[in-house]
C-alpha cells in the first residue's frame, strides 16, 4: 500500500479521499488554488501545495504543475478525484512518466471511452446494446442536420466530450437545430475543449440508470448493482438512489451483464460507471435500454452504492492500483436497503435554477441521522466559507439509507428540512418538494420529471406574519430572560438585547417590514407592525425558533425553507433609491460569451441580447420589457454579480 498519495482536486471528493486515506494509514498531500487557500480539503490533508491562481486553467488543469507537486512531497501516486483531469489521458501518461501511480484506469482505457462516438462504436462491436444516432467523425451542420432527420426528431445533440450535461441541447424541428448545434460546441468547447457532437434519438420517457463496475489488473470485473439518476435539471443529476426503483431481476441481470461485458472489453481497472439510457413508457424490459457512455473514474454519486453494499470504493481504488486484486468476489458483494443522495447547491431554483455565491455565514447539518436511517454528509465547505464563482457551487451531498424506498425517502426529506444554510440562496425546498412529490415517491420518475412539474416544485412560500415576527424580534436584539442558557444566545453572531420599545426595519426582497418591539410585563414581546397589526410572541416559541442572524441580515427557518431578511438602514435606501435605473444587471459573476444586440437597437420583451457563460454554463440573458438599448457589455466583459449588462433609454 502507499505510504503517501496527493489528491489532484478540492472540494468535497477531495475531503472524502482524504478520510479513507487516514483511515487506511495513508498519508495525504493537497493541492490548492489562490481561492482555495483555506479550504477544508487543504485544512484536512496532512500536506498542502499551491498550485496557482483562481481559474481552473491556472490551477487545478496545469498538470505539470501537479505533478511537480507530487514529486516535491514525496507522493507516490496520485488521486485524480472526478471532474479536471479525472478523464484526461494525457494527464495519465504524464504521471506514469513521471515514476507516479494514476489511481485510476489506464490511459488506454480512458482514450477507448473518452469520446462517445469511439466508445459507442466500440460497444456495438461488444455487443452490448448501444441507442439509435449517428456517432462518426463529419462535423458539417448539412450532414449533421440531414442525420438529425433520419433518426427523427426529438433529437439529442450532446458533446462526445465530457459530460455533467454541458454541451448538450434537445432538439424538437429542424428549424431550430442550427441554433442548438450552435450552442452545443460553443458550451463543449469552454467545458471540454471539443467542438466535436454526436447526435442521438431522444427516447421520450427516458430513465437514467448506471451500473457501477470496477476491475483490477488481474482480468477481474464485478458490478455493485445500479443507480437511478433520472431526476435531472437541465441534464445535470440531483437526486440519485440506489437500488433502481422498479427493477426486475430480469433487467438487473441483463443491465449488469452488460456493464461487466464493457468494462471487460477495454481491460478496464479501478473505478467506472457505465450509463444507459432506459426507455420506461412500458417499465422496465430488458429489451429498452441501451449504452451511453462510460464514466472512467468515481462518481458523484458514489456514497449511495457504498451505502447499499458496505463498499468503500476510494478504498479499492487504492488497493487496486497498489496491485492488489479486487477485495471482493461478485457473489460476495450483497446488496442491503434502499439509499438516497440529495445534491445541496448554492443556487436559485426559482430562477431557473442560476448558480449563486456568497458566504455560508451560517451552516448547520443534522446532528443526528433520522430515526431508523444511517446518514452521512460529504462536504467541502464550512461555516464561514465561500462559495466562489470559479467553481462547482456544490455545498454538500446528503445521503441517508434505510431499509425500504419509503423509509429511506422520509429519512430524506426529514434530514434535509433540518439543514440550514444562510448567506446564500440553495436548492433545499426544491429538493424537499422533488422528495415529496406523488409520482417521485412513487418511483414513477424520468429524466423530464422536473421539467415538467418545475413550476410547481420551485414555487417558494412567502414568509408568514410569524416569520417576520420573529425576524423582528431577533433583528431587534429584545430578549425577555436574562437566562444565560437561553438558545437564542447561542446564535451564531447574536447581539445581547436591548430591552424595549426598538424599531425595526427589515426588507425581504421587494417587500419592506417595519415594526415596533415593545417587552410586556408577562415577559413576551410584542410585536407591531405598521399596517396596525399585532402579534405576541412568547419566551418558548423564540426559544424554540430555528434564526440564524448575522451583521445586517437575519434568516428565519420553517421547514426547509430559510426566509431570508435584511436588516434595513435607512440611510442605504435613500442611497439606493437614488442609483436605480432603467437596466438589467448581471444575475452572476461571469463572462460575458456572445452579445447579439448593439446600442441603439429596439428590443421586444423576452429578446436574447447576450450569452452570460457562469459555473461552466450557458445562460441566455433577455430583454425583461420592450425598449430601445442606451449601452450594452461588451463581448468578453468579466462582469460580477450586479454589474449592469445593459442600460436602456429612458421612455
Amino acid at each position: 500500500m502507499f505510504s503517501k498519495i496527493l489528491i489532484a482536486n478540492r472540494g468535497e471528493i477531495a475531503c472524502r479521499v482524504i478520510r479513507t486515506a487516514r483511515r487506511m494509514g495513508v498519508r495525504t498531500v493537497a493541492v490548492h488554488s489562490d481561492a482555495d487557500a483555506a479550504s477544508l480539503h487543504v485544512a484536512m490533508a496532512d500536506e498542502a501545495v499551491h498550485i496557482g491562481a483562481s481559474p481552473v486553467s491556472e490551477s487545478y488543469l496545469k498538470a505539470d504543475r501537479i505533478i511537480e507537486a507530487a514529486l516535491a512531497t514525496g507522493a507516490q501516486a496520485i488521486h485524480p478525484g472526478y471532474g479536471f483531469l479525472s478523464e484526461n489521458p494525457g494527464f495519465v501518461d504524464a504521471v506514469t512518466a513521471a515514476g507516479l501511480v494514476f489511481i485510476g484506469p489506464s490511459a488506454d482505457s480512458i482514450r477507448a471511452m473518452g469520446l462517445k462516438d469511439a466508445a459507442k462504436r466500440l460497444m456495438e462491436k461488444a455487443g452490448v446494446p448501444v441507442v439509435p444516432g449517428y456517432h462518426g467523425e463529419g462535423q458539417a451542420l448539412v450532414l449533421l442536420a440531414g442525420k438529425a432527420n433520419e433518426i427523427g426528431y426529438p433529437v439529442l445533440i450532446k458533446a462526445r466530450a465530457g459530460g455533467g450535461g454541458k454541451g448538450m441541447r434537445r432538439v424538437d424541428r429542424p428549424e431550430d437545430f442550427p441554433d442548438a448545434l450552435s450552442g452545443a460546441r460553443r458550451e463543449a468547447k469552454a467545458a471540454f475543449g471539443d467542438e466535436a457532437v454526436l447526435i442521438e434519438k431522444y427516447v421520450d420517457k427516458p430513465r437514467h440508470i448506471e451500473v457501477q463496475v470496477f476491475g483490477d489488473n488481474f482480468g477481474n470485473a464485478v458490478h455493485l448493482y445500479e443507480r437511478d439518476c433520472s431526476a435531472q435539471r437541465r441534464h445535470q443529476k440531483v437526486i440519485e438512489e440506489a437500488p433502481a426503483p422498479g427493477m426486475t431481476d430480469a433487467m438487473r441481470a441483463a443491465m449488469t451483464n452488460a456493464a461487466v461485458k464493457a468494462a471487460r472489453a477495454i481491460g478496464y481497472s479501478g473505478a467506472g460507471t457505465i450509463e444507459f439510457i432506459v426507455d420506461a413508457s412500458e417499465g422496465l424490459r430488458p429489451d429498452r435500454f441501451w449504452f451511453m457512455e462510460m464514466n472512467t473514474r468515481l462518481q458523484v454519486e458514489h456514497p449511495v452504492t457504498e451505502m447499499v453494499t458496505g463498499v468503500d470504493l476510494v478504498e479499492w481504488q487504492l488497493r487496486v492500483a497498489a496491485g492488489e486484486t479486487l477485495p471482493l468476489a461478485q457473489e460476495e458483494i450483497r446488496l442491503d436497503g434502499h439509499a438516497f443522495e440529495a445534491r445541496i447547491y448554492a443556487e436559485d431554483a426559482s430562477r431557473g435554477f442560476l448558480p449563486a455565491t456568497g458566504t455560508l455565514h451560517h451552516l448547520v447539518f443534522p446532528s443526528r441521522a433520522p430515526e431508523g436511517a444511517d446518514m452521512r454528509i460529504e462536504t467541502g465547505v464550512r461555516q464561514g466559507d465561500a462559495i466562489s464563482p470559479f467553481y462547482d457551487p456544490m455545498i454538500a451531498k446528503l445521503v441517508v439509507k434505510a431499509p425500504s424506498r419509503p423509509a429511506a425517502l422520509t429519512a430524506l426529506s426529514q434530514a434535509l428540512a433540518e439543514t440550514e444554510v444562510a448567506g446564500s440562496v440553495v436548492n433545499i425546498p426544491f429538493l424537499v418538494a422533488l422528495a415529496g412529490d406523488h409520482d417521485f415517491a412513487a418511483g414513477d420518475v424520468d429524466t423530464g420529471l422536473i421539467g415538467r412539474k418545475q413550476d410547481a416544485l420551485t414555487a417558494l412560500p412567502g414568509a408568514s406574519r410569524q416569520v417576520a415576527a420573529l425576524a423582528a424580534l431577533a433583528a431587534s436584539g429584545a430578549r425577555s430572560s436574562s437566562d444565560a442558557s437561553d438558545p437564542w444566545e447561542a446564535l451564531a453572531g447574536y447581539a445581547h438585547f436591548h430591552p424595549v420599545g426598538k424599531r425595526v426595519n427589515l426588507k425581504r426582497g421587494d417587500d419592506d417590514v417595519s415594526a415596533r418591539i415593545t417587552a410586556r410585563r408577562d415577559g413576551r414581546h410584542a410585536v407591531a407592525f405598521d399596517d396596525g397589526e399585532t402579534l405576541v410572541v412568547d419566551e418558548a416559541h423564540a426559544s424554540a425558533a430555528r434564526v440564524a442572524r448575522w451583521p445586517g441580515h437575519v434568516t428565519v427557518f420553517e421547514g426547509p425553507v430559510g426566509h431570508g431578511f435584511v436588516i434595513a438602514d435607512p440611510f442605504e435606501a435613500a442611497e439606493d433609491a437614488a442609483a436605480s435605473g432603467d437596466a438589467l444587471r448581471a444575475p452572476m459573476p461571469g463572462l460575458v460569451k456572445i452579445v447579439r444586440a448593439s446600442a441603439g437597437d429596439t428590443v421586444r420583451r423576452g429578446q436574447a441580447l447576450l450569452v452570460l457563460e457562469a459555473m461552466k454554463m450557458e445562460h441566455t440573458i433577455a430583454a425583461p420589457h420592450d425598449g430601445t438599448i442606451d449601452a450594452i457589455a461588451a463581448e468578453g466583459a468579466q462582469v460580477s454579480e450586479g454589474t449592469v449588462l445593459v442600460r436602456f433609454k429612458e421612455g
